[in-house]
């Protein structure tokens, strides 16, 4: 993750804090840290918008739209704990005139979005919650923001609406809810490149797509990635899938695996000339420079490596391109990466099948590398427990956690607490083996 977009976004948070704590004659300073607390969930709910809208040249500023999701999530997440705070600690203070009407209706809006948001944010936390649903309320957490907005505009507080304070967060404000009303649009009218499936293809159990574009199409880098909607085929929700191939007449082609239900319905309801809406092209997987580098791929993980091996310049440093797989048989495009193999001196294969008894683990991967291992990019893409247990092993080897690459891609996740109790349990076990 690019630090720049985390510093941001912390920094912004922070300022309401100088302006409330510069107020002269507010003499209860617990009350007036609870008013922080609701600013700072404020401007945090307004990124979580901003970021959600994916305006763009935001990428390289947060290191990549993968990057962006997890601080849209970790953004909502302590949002709501200010919120929380801010309710539990009592933020009224007294002298500052008389209860309007309005001022009553804008704590209960208050009210209304401080607890419909609790419950949204455990209901998006929750990764098996299904996904359409997960979708609907990730929308109406906009609606709540607008709400709390209100609140914040019409609430009595110990500033006025034109004092530094009051124009600071009501600017944060307004642009979350100019971001919401983006979102809310419908999706013929936001920008995307309109293509056509050109060629369905069964490769290793999995489906290669290709697209041909109707009209001007994207030119992305290879290891980007699109969020594709199939409007004909009665699913039109938003999925993102790394580009597998991008021709020069700007054909495109993405490998999908039957790993949930969307996935596994496309290969019934996806036919040659159907409409498909691309929107993109985004990420910021890419080789690190030309030096000596170790591609590691899980599965449909090979997916983006496959456009840098075509793209892969023959005079760059050596690459090991590790493809672990169950068989053989089961390989997504083997024998086209094969043929990348031969043609290019540079690129060396390494096939792992589990179903033949071999596994990849930082010791085998060594054994594979050698000695220059510990000098190396290591790229990985695939299933996240393979790369934990790489990431953990691999720095015996001297590969640090930065020359470890990755990309986040998932839409949502949730917020680590199964494996923290994994990690308890794990733990109370070994003390309990060794008599502790």
């Amino acid at each position: 993750m690019n630090p720049v977009g985390f510093f941001l976004v912390a920094a912004t948070t922070l300022v309401p804090a100088y302006q409330l704590f510069s107020l002269s004659n507010v003499p209860d300073q617990i009350a007036l840290f609870s008013q922080y607390l609701g600013l700072a969930a404020l401007i945090l709910m307004a990124w979580g918008q901003i970021l959600a809208a994916r305006p763009p040249g935001i990428e390289p500023v947060f290191g990549g739209l993968d990057r962006i999701y997890v601080v849209h999530k970790w953004a909502g997440i302590v949002a709501m704990g200010s919120l929380l705070l801010h309710d539990t600690i009592d933020a009224e203070m007294r002298g500052l005139g008389r209860e309007t009407a309005l001022n009553e209706l804008a704590e209960t809006l208050g009210e209304i979005s401080l607890y419909g948001l609790l419950i949204l944010v455990v209901i998006s936390v929750a990764t098996f919650i299904p996904y359409h649903l997960w979708k609907w309320t990730h929308k109406a957490m906009g609606a709540l923001f607008a709400a709390g907005t209100f609140h914040f505009f019409f609430i009595m507080k110990p500033f006025a609406m034109s004092d530094p304070a009051g124009l600071y967060t009501g600017s944060f404000c307004l642009a979350g809810l100019a971001a919401y009303a983006w979102t809310l649009l419908p999706d013929h009218l936001r920008p995307f490149h309109p293509y056509k499936v050109s060629k369905l293809e069964e490769t290793g159990g999995a489906l290669a797509i290709t697209l041909a574009p109707d009209g001007t199409g994207l030119k992305p880098d290879p290891g980007q990635f699109g969020i594709l909607r199939f409007a004909g085929a009665g699913k039109d929700e938003p999925h993102p899938f790394s580009f597998s191939g991008i021709g020069p007449n700007g054909t495109l082609r993405v490998t999908v695996k039957a790993l949930g239900d969307f996935t596994a319905s496309l290969a019934k309801t996806l036919d040659v000339g159907q409409e498909v809406r691309v929107q993109g092209p985004f990420g910021r997987f890419r080789p690190s420079g030309n030096g000596r580098q170790v591609w590691i791929a899980g599965g449909i993980g090979i997916t983006p490596f496959l456009a840098w091996a075509e793209a892969l310049d023959p005079h760059a440093g050596h690459v090991h391109l590790c493809y672990c797989v169950r068989s053989c048989a089961d390989a997504p495009h083997l024998a086209e990466i094969q043929e990348h193999a031969k043609a290019k001196p540079n690129l060396s294969l390494h096939m792992i099948a589990s179903a033949e008894g071999s596994r990849l683990s930082a010791e085998a991967l060594a054994e594979i590398v050698g000695a220059e291992l510990s000098q190396s990019e290591v790229v990985f893409c695939g299933p996240v427990s393979l790369r934990r247990a790489l990431q953990g092993g691999l720095r015996r080897y001297g590969v640090t956690p930065r020359r470890f690459h990755f990309e986040e891609f998932e839409f949502r996740t949730g917020v680590g607490l199964k494996r923290l109790a994994e990690r308890v349990l794990k733990s109370t076990s070994t003390e309990t083996r060794h008599g502790s």
